[in-house]
């Protein structure tokens, strides 16, 4: 069971930090790398959103295994 929480934890943090980079880019707060297609692009803030979410998701998931 231990290594079943660590995949889910690991792969929840995971998750967060990507969503939230998503967010940082779609919103225009985060525009690195200059070039990047994302940036001041709101569908990629919200699907950030929605990504942190379910990793902050399956972080309680795993602190509860």
């Amino acid at each position: 069971m231990g290594a079943i929480r660590n995949t889910v934890l690991i792969v929840g943090i995971l998750a967060m930090v990507t969503g939230l980079i998503w967010v940082g880019q779609g919103t225009g707060y985060f525009p690195y790398p200059s070039y990047s297609f994302m940036i001041n692009q709101m569908p990629w803030a919200y699907g950030g959103a929605a990504l942190a979410a379910l990793g902050l998701i399956l972080l309680m998931i795993s602190r509860r295994m």
